[in-house]
């Protein structure tokens, strides 16, 4: 009995210390993070960064996507309403981690269309008609390019404008930033500089009324 009740002090003890090892490893990430949004900001937001809301704003929410990722068209209509509930005071930063096979050639047509202040639009659709053109194996570019053109944006000049360089040092920026950040999958949401540890929209909802209430 008294071997027994050795072992499961033991067993225990070693519990509490994993549990305590990942509890300040994941907050001593965050307060890193957070050290650097001050010290570096530009890794959260460049100044060709397509942004919605005040530059003022209170918070800055920061999002890593994938046009191709799933769960980022599920949380784009999440994202957009926290938006309208808290206008004034967040800014939503929209960043490029195109991890998706194909998504790179995506995210230089959707950057290409800032030339013609489609962005948001393309977005949009995007996420909207996401399981007609998106697959696991690669875009499909003919669907894809359809729905694009039925926008009403110019085609051929959006050819010549992804060739443009300064959209390919764009998106490589991003990447390499988000690489930096440790945005290894889609999406990645930063407040503030404080990554989100825990996904889920509650916990993003937390997180940032812990930032908006401060």
């Amino acid at each position: 009995m008294k071997n027994k009740r050795i072992v499961f002090s033991s067993i225990l003890v070693l519990i509490i210390l994993f549990v305590s090892s990942i509890y300040f490893y994941n907050k001593n990430e965050s307060t890193k993070l957070s050290t650097l949004s001050k010290e570096q900001s530009k890794l959260f937001k460049r100044d060709y960064s397509f942004t919605i809301g005040n530059d003022n704003a209170k918070v800055q929410l920061v999002e890593f996507f994938d046009p191709a990722c799933e769960t980022c068209a599920d949380f784009h209509p999440y994202i957009k309403q926290i938006l309208k509930e808290h206008k004034d005071d967040i800014q939503l930063v929209l960043r490029y981690a195109p991890l998706h096979k194909g998504s790179y050639t995506v995210v230089s047509i959707l950057e290409a269309t800032k030339k013609q202040d489609m962005f948001l639009e393309t977005l949009d659709m995007m996420f909207k008609s996401q399981p007609y053109w998106a697959s696991h194996v690669s875009p499909n570019f003919n669907v894809l390019s359809k729905n694009i053109e039925n926008m009403g944006i110019d085609m051929k000049q959006l050819l010549i404008d992804m060739k443009d360089p300064i959209v390919e040092r764009r998106i490589n920026q991003d990447i390499a930033d988000g690489k930096i950040l440790g945005a290894s999958k889609t999406p990645s949401y930063y407040v503030n500089g404080r990554p989100l540890q825990q996904f889920g929209l509650e916990q993003l909802k937390s997180l940032i009324n812990e930032e908006l209430n401060k």
